[in-house]
């Protein structure tokens, strides 16, 4: 690995560690197991996650570090030139689905990675992003969640979230549904402008923004009564989660082409979910008030 990998992962793994004590504590019955993996082809990684406990029915916090000598398909989709070329990429992904409905489930991650092919000069970049999901939305949630994307974005550039905004909203996209996965947040990739330092800053960023960003909403909608509408409602939403996961996630794509472990790829499905045959929500119900937010708009 090169000096800039190194110091990427040693960031990436202090973030691990500092996401999990935070989101350990904001539960308050529950602990993260970890499993420690390798993998033949080169490095591996630290799956934590925690289960069952009094905010997280399932929360999942990756951190993983894997290395081979050909690029898997996903990788070089928009880099034909690397091609059959060796790579390294680190990175923190997570997944939260909490009990309560009322609290959204939200995905995170942030990556670094490294592409290398006799003839053609080397590359780095960063990516990454957060995104929320809920189920039964609060104006005051969203406003907070893209405002805190928006404010760590700004000493970077002007442009920065909304350009990041945008490529979130079109990427967190079910096309075959017409909807978003969510309201949004940020999602960026090939990173490189401004130097790797500028960039690790960013990302460092992107990874307490999340913290910053994540946490007020679920103290604030965790003691919400809920009853069984609302979990079967929960349930029946997590199956879009699942739908995108598996049909157009690349990160999900990458780690299965390069020969990452299943279990710790697949951690982000919810544990929990239900498909029902053309569900409609009952007409002027929360439920199907949740149709409007799942198109972009500008929140901030």
């Amino acid at each position: 690995m090169s000096e800039q990998a190194d110091c990427a992962e040693s960031c990436l793994r202090d973030l691990q560690d500092r996401i999990c004590n935070e989101l350990a504590r904001l539960d308050g019955a529950a602990c993260f197991a970890e499993d420690a993996w390798t993998r033949a082809a080169g490095g591996g990684g630290r799956t934590r996650v925690l289960r069952d406990g009094a905010l997280f029915e399932q929360a999942g916090v990756n951190f993983s570090r894997v290395s081979g000598n050909q690029l898997p398909p996903s990788a070089t989709a928009h880099r034909p030139e690397l091609a059959g070329g060796s790579f390294v990429a680190t990175g923190v992904s997570l997944v939260l689905h909490p009990n309560n409905p009322y609290v959204p489930t939200t995905h995170a991650n942030v990556r670094y990675f490294e592409a290398s092919k006799e003839g053609v000069e080397p590359v780095w970049w960063f990516g990454g992003g957060f995104d929320l999901t809920p189920y039964y939305p609060f104006d005051e949630d969203v406003v907070h969640w893209h405002t805190v994307a928006h404010d760590l974005c700004a000493p970077f550039g002007v442009d920065i979230y909304p350009r990041y905004k945008q490529w979130c909203d079109e990427y967190f996209t079910l096309k075959h549904r017409g909807e978003t996965r969510g309201v949004g947040g940020l999602f960026y990739d090939d990173l490189n402008e401004g130097g790797f330092e500028r960039c690790l800053d960013f990302t460092r960023a992107v990874g307490q923004g999340f913290l910053d960003a994540y946490l007020p909403i679920a103290a604030r909608r965790r003691e919400m009564p809920w009853g069984v509408r609302e979990r079967e409602f929960q349930l029946y939403r997590r199956g879009r989660y699942v739908e995108f996961n598996l049909v157009y996630d690349r990160g999900t794509l990458f780690g299965l082409q390069s020969g990452g472990r299943t279990e710790s790829i697949l951690m982000s499905l919810p544990p929990r979910v239900r498909f029902e045959y053309a569900y409609q929500p009952e007409p002027g119900s929360a439920e199907a008030r949740l149709a409007d937010y799942l198109r972009p708009r500008e929140w901030v």
